[in-house]
């Protein structure tokens, strides 16, 4: 190995704490310097960058940055400890009652851990045979295949579309809408700003920049977050934050972060942060927007030319309709914990100047999620900069660069999620027994539990489907959604689960048939280099050939398409290379105007194609210009403050405009607080992709606390508990019971605490309430959805407690293969 245990260790120590770094912290040991020249370099990309690997005698032994990302994120180092995980899927594998006794087995064993290595066709002739006989005894109601979360990177393999490809062909299932990360926000702002918003491209940083007097970090750690991509990342944004960073220092933009944590942008950017109790920012919009409208600081020129719905809106906040109660900061201090006089000073500062409001995701992620989203474009419209450089309100600036200017390149496309002929499918029973064929995402665990129920989203009504199968492809399902034991419950009602992925995650081990995937370097791809600057089209050559039996995606689902007489139709008749450079050429043919791509095997020797720097632009410029040719599209064409379709969907937990509605569990004096006072934080992590790269062991030992996933908490909570740094803790409620290790810190509030989603799931044994060994949040997460309207997650309506942990600890059982019975 060039780089040995110690020497990587050392060298992750010697860090910052900012997880940036530059290509020196990444570059060989003298020991290995004369080992630069053995073996070849090649590029590749991922969610964390693009980079370049050294690889020799078959085996990746180096990695570097890849020279145009001037911002590298240190994840890079963990590349290698996924690829040579001990937790890789080595060989088809099924679960042992499962193998014995088929859909009759016992589900209760489910978890166990126990399975049985078989061939690959044994393994896919099961997984055909489930198909079929799902089909046939029951429908396509009974058959849910729409789960699908981050992927790996590559547009060839795009692990999701090659599964619902194949899946489909062969007949109809149940499908998903929505997603975790943004359920509540891409649902509401279509009916208050026209689109998702969640997943559109920004105002450019420049403008922002140059224009922008106050800009306030709402709920969003761009630092933290912006190290991932969905495409190859670029991490461009970097740049704008080191420019940022002097302006905030020379005092020419002030900015704020309002936040119940001290996050790591806000300490990279030395400015100020508003603290907020958790869950109670709509309170303290509500009064902000009490202030500017008794104050007369909003604009009402702006409101009755490009909004409707404010006189709707304004009688709640003065307390003359619905609940009686005038929304002032008086009012708000007592659930917001903000003083009054200084709710006050938040809105005249935001009213004085050009202000930018900047939301991250965290904040809707919660119960009755939809309304800060909401609040946030009311106060935004009534700032009246809605449409000007550095004004307005952005949803997005920490995810994927959103912000950097872009190219307007098009991108290559992927491999077709679909079948190419509606009539291209072995069965094409298409009765779904009255039941749902799409649900929302967050919902699946509730079909199972109550197939039948008929439920309210976003002014449907869906009747639960009565899932009988799932199957999951490069999709972790048992990190992304909530209450493990909840979960256990359902899984034990489903008759077969497979999953197709290179690790065992806690999904595998909860399966009954696992097909192991290669990883994205171990085949041949090509991928955006930057999601939205679209600054270029990177290279992912093949690093080594697929571990142990693994195979890829397009294989895969080849050999099974082959079972059902749909491989032809399936491959269009294509090698994986042909579909490479059937991309890249696509790609080029849509560029041939503006840029000048070269032709498939140049770009395949140099490794990319770059754009250059993109445009700067300014979001919803052109509806503030003349709002009648470029509507919003709203059921108005205009901002919806107030929102007559939903209004006459009734729902009582989102009406007709943005309001306060109180939380099943809330801390600092609402409900549940008494017995558990702690609010759990579970964001987004600082050192992995959600659930990937937490296999990756060296990485991880950088970061875990005795092996187990960090607790960050506050000093003087610590302190009541006795709880040191360093310790053990056992956190609790009543939906579960984990372990992790305390990280006291200044940086959380009383009364707040954070887990990092990803953390990977080891209970003791499959029962109903085991131990978790790691530190996984979803054991303690509440599963219930949003509102009415969105139905999505609200993994942040979590209180919990914990106490030191006494007595031998359990081993941590999240990683490692399976126990392989014969």
């Amino acid at each position: 190995m060039a780089i040995t245990r110690r020497g990587f260790l050392k060298g992750i120590l010697a860090t910052s704490a900012s997880t940036l770094i530059g290509p020196s912290l990444l570059a060989v040991s003298n020991d290995a310097a004369a080992a630069e020249t053995a073996g070849s370099w090649k590029v590749s990309g991922s969610h964390w960058g693009a980079f370049r690997a050294r690889v020799y005698a078959g085996k990746v032994q180096e990695i570097k940055p890849f020279e145009a990302d001037k911002y590298p994120t240190e994840m890079l180092k963990g590349i290698k400890g996924i690829l040579y995980s001990p937790s890789r899927i080595r060989y088809p594998m099924v679960r042992y009652d499962w193998y014995l006794k088929r859909n009759k087995s016992d589900t209760s064993q489910r978890g166990d851990n126990r399975f049985i290595r078989v061939t690959w066709d044994e393994a896919l002739d099961l997984f055909y045979q489930e198909l079929e006989r799902v089909q046939k005894d029951y429908g396509p109601w009974a058959l849910h295949a729409g789960q699908t979360g981050w992927r790996q990177t590559g547009q060839v393999h795009s692990c999701g579309n090659h599964m619902q490809r194949a899946v489909a062909m062969h007949g109809f299932s149940v499908n998903k809408v929505g997603d975790y990360s943004t359920g509540a926000g891409q649902t509401i702002m279509p009916y208050v700003l026209g689109t998702t918003e969640v997943y559109a491209q920004g105002t450019s940083w420049p403008l922002i920049l140059d224009n922008s007097k106050t800009v306030v970090l709402w709920a969003t750690d761009l630092m933290k977050n912006l190290q991932v991509g969905w495409a190859c990342e670029t991490h461009e944004s970097f740049e704008y934050l080191e420019q940022l960073k002097d302006k905030v220092a020379n005092k020419q933009i002030r900015v704020i972060s309002v936040d119940p944590v001290r996050t790591k942008t806000q300490k990279y950017l030395d400015c100020e942060q508003r603290y907020v109790n958790p869950q109670a920012d709509v309170p303290f919009m509500l009064a902000i927007a009490h202030t500017l409208y008794t104050e007369e600081l909003y604009d009402k020129e702006f409101l009755n030319t490009y909004a409707l719905g404010f006189e709707d809106f304004i009688p709640y906040v003065t307390g003359e309709s619905k609940d009686k109660v005038e929304k002032t900061p008086e009012w708000a201090e007592a659930i917001c914990g903000v003083p009054a006089d200084e709710i006050r000073e938040f809105a005249r500062l935001l009213a004085s100047d050009r202000t930018q409001l900047i939301f991250g995701w965290c904040i809707q992620r919660q119960q009755h999620g939809e309304q800060p989203y909401w609040m946030g474009a009311v106060i935004a419209a009534m700032l009246g900069q809605i449409g000007l450089p550095g004004g307005g309100v952005s949803y997005a600036h920490h995810y994927s660069s959103i912000g950097v200017p872009s190219t307007g390149a098009a991108a290559p496309g992927a491999f077709p999620r679909n079948p190419d002929k509606p009539n291209e499918r072995v069965h094409m029973n298409q009765d779904f027994k009255g039941y749902s064929s799409t649900i929302p995402v967050a919902r699946w665990i509730d079909a199972i539990m109550e197939p039948g129920k008929v439920i309210n989203a976003n002014g449907a009504k869906i009747t639960l489907p009565d899932i009988k199968m799932m199957v999951f492809s490069g999709c972790n399902p048992w990190h992304h959604h909530q209450d493990r034991n909840r979960m256990k419950k359902a899984f034990q009602k489903l008759e077969t689960v497979v999953s197709i992925d290179f690790t065992w995650t806690a999904s595998c081990r909860f399966s009954d048939i696992v097909l192991p995937a290669c990883t994205q370097w171990e085949r041949n791809d090509l991928d955006l280099y930057g999601s939205y600057s679209n600054r270029g089209i990177i290279a992912m050559h093949k690093l080594v050939d697929p571990l142990y039996q693994s195979k890829t995606d397009f294989e895969i689902f080849t050999l099974l398409t082959q079972r059902f007489g749909k491989s032809k139709e399936y491959t269009q008749g294509k090698s994986e290379m042909e579909w490479v450079k059937q991309l890249y050429d696509e790609c080029a043919a849509a560029n041939k105007a503006k840029f000048d791509m070269p032709d498939f095997m140049t770009f395949w020797k140099e490794g990319w194609v770059d754009f250059g720097k993109g445009k700067n632009w300014t979001r919803q410029a052109d509806f503030r210009e003349d709002p009648e040719i470029n509507a919003l599209g709203t059921p108005s064409g205009f901002i919806e403050i107030f929102s007559r379709k939903i209004d006459r969907y009734g729902y009582d937990d989102c009406q007709g405009h943005p309001m306060w509605f109180e939380k099943a569990e809330r801390s600092h004096g609402g409900p549940g607080s008494e017995e558990f006072p702690i609010w759990l934080q579970s964001c987004h992590p600082d050192k992995r992709l959600h659930s990937q790269m937490c296999d990756s062991e060296e990485f991880r030992a950088t970061y875990a606390v005795q092996g187990r996933e960090p607790l960050y908490i506050n000093p003087e909570d610590a302190k009541k508990r006795g709880i040191k740094d360093g310790d053990l803790v056992r956190v609790f409620n009543k939906r579960g019971q984990l372990l992790a290790g305390a990280v006291v810190s200044e940086d959380y509030a009383k009364g707040v605490a954070r887990l990092q989603e990803g953390a990977w799931y080891g209970p003791v044994d499959e029962t109903i309430g085991a131990l978790d060994t790691y530190g996984d949040p979803n054991t303690l997460t509440m599963d219930i959805g949003s509102s009415q309207l969105a139905q999505a997650t609200s993994a942040n309506t979590c209180l919990v407690e914990y106490e030191k942990f006494t007595g031998k600890a359990p081993a941590v059982s999240s990683f490692g293969g399976p126990k392989e019975m014969s």
